[in-house]
């Protein structure tokens, strides 16, 4: 093979190989550009499930508070209810003996 066509067949075999080179990186810009935004896209469900967990938790952290509030005011007026109760038992022997006080009072004074 003359020298003039091993030359250019070289140059060619450079030509195509620069341009194997060229479309692999533009292959590999591509994929890396791909991978970012599969990135982006993975952060992002991320990011939306993290915030629906937090937001079920505080659901749910609102939902035991109205539970242990509505359990502490039933609490209290069963305690209430007791008190009442009781003060109205106790309610005609303390007027009786704030009549017998009153009666010794001014016994005592004649």
């Amino acid at each position: 093979m003359p020298r003039p066509e091993v030359l250019d067949r070289i140059k060619e075999a450079e030509r195509e190989a620069d341009e194997l080179v060229a479309e692999a990186e533009e292959e590999a810009e591509e994929i890396v550009a791909d991978a970012r935004e599969e990135a982006d896209e993975i952060r992002e469900q991320a990011r939306e499930a993290a915030d629906a967990d937090a937001q079920e938790q505080i659901e749910d952290a609102r939902s035991d508070v109205e539970e242990e509030r509505e359990r502490i005011l039933e609490e209290g007026r069963s305690e209430r209810e007791e008190l009442e109760a009781r003060a109205e038992d106790q309610q005609e022997a303390v007027v009786e003996y704030v009549v017998s006080q009153f009666e010794e009072a001014v016994h005592a004074q004649t």
